[in-house]
């Protein structure tokens, strides 16, 4: 299949594998790169920059085919070493980067001097325009459906990505609630050039996280998600969980009381330590972990390229078979 995503990214097939913390290392991103799709290493898993250049020296051993690496820009604090992490990603010989979080309009000049292409990850359309302003190279539109941080707006992908066709001259993908090759027919049809899928591919069998979790996955329906920290503004759809669960009595008890909930008073359930007890020793009430509302669409564990493959397939049926058929 041939899109602007698959010319603009060198691929063969318009699927992307999103940046996901402690999922996303050599060996998913190199599973989906050689299953014809866009695999990608997340640089903040990585303690440090010269970490994060090894795993992606790690990633050329079991790949000859394009990969990327998202970085994440944090409103934090303790400010990451960016500017090391992108030396990392340069010398590494890294072309591609999927950007989010914070406007990474500082750091592009760098990134393009080097050739690299950006593709940033966006919950509106109007962030999607300013990406494209500053001069990103394509978008990865997010739906209301995903994992992890979905924005305050609320806009599903039904209406959002055929706003984003109306608007923007750049290519994009879709992104939350895609599992299959229904998922990328729709996409395509409202206007994406392929689609990003992140909870997806945590069920395979190369994600390198605790079986627990891919059978959780497997398990849950549509209806097993929940949205944390709306009371301050910092969205995150997530698997039901007792720990889910804990932070949205924190958040309704604030509440009540006529408090603002901050930070701190939450920090235990929702922090990456406690994240991480959850995808590596499948401890899964120990933290809230993010899950799109698509793992009512998850229904077995495949490998990469027989996930792939099968997407294609479906795809290609619907395309020629089904809706070529409905025009007779």
């Amino acid at each position: 299949m041939k899109t602007r995503i698959t010319e603009l990214f060198g691929i063969e097939r318009p699927l992307i594998q999103g940046g996901m913390h402690y999922v996303g290392y050599a060996e998913l991103a190199s599973a989906v790169s050689n299953a014809g799709g866009l695999g990608i290493i997340t640089a903040l898993t990585q303690p440090t920059p010269a970490d994060l250049a090894k795993e992606i020296a790690r990633c050329h051993k079991m790949t000859d085919k394009p990969f990327g690496v998202n970085l994440t820009f944090l409103p934090s604090f303790s400010t990451p070493p960016y500017p090391e992490y992108i030396d990392a990603i340069i010398e590494g010989g890294v072309k591609i980067v999927e950007t989010a979080g914070r406007n990474p309009v500082e750091h592009l000049p760098r990134l393009k001097e080097a050739g690299v292409k950006v593709i940033h990850k966006c919950t509106s359309v109007r962030h999607a325009l300013k990406a494209e302003a500053i001069g990103c190279d394509a978008v990865s539109v997010d739906g209301f459906e995903c994992g992890g941080h979905p924005g305050e707006d609320d806009i599903p992908n039904m209406i959002l990505l055929p706003r984003a066709a109306e608007e923007l001259t750049i290519p994009f993908v879709s992104s939350g609630g895609m599992a299959d090759g229904r998922s990328l027919v729709a996409s395509l049809a409202l206007g994406a050039e392929g689609m990003n899928m992140g909870t997806r591919f945590i069920a395979t069998k190369e994600a390198p996280v605790h079986e627990n979790v891919k059978r959780t996955l497997v398990a849950a329906s549509e209806l097993d998600t929940r949205l944390i920290m709306r009371s301050i503004r910092n969205t995150e759809r997530v698997i039901s969980n007792e720990a889910a669960e804990e932070v949205l009595r924190i958040e309704r008890a604030r509440f009540d009381a006529g408090e603002q909930v901050q930070i701190d008073d939450i920090r235990h359930l929702v922090a990456g330590t406690e994240n991480l007890k959850v995808l590596k020793e499948g401890k899964m009430d120990a933290g809230a972990w993010s899950c799109g509302m698509v793992a009512g669409l998850i229904h077995d564990i495949p490998t990469c390229q027989e996930l792939l493959d099968r997407i294609m397939a479906e795809a290609e049926a619907l395309i020629k078979e089904r809706l070529a058929g409905m025009l007779g």
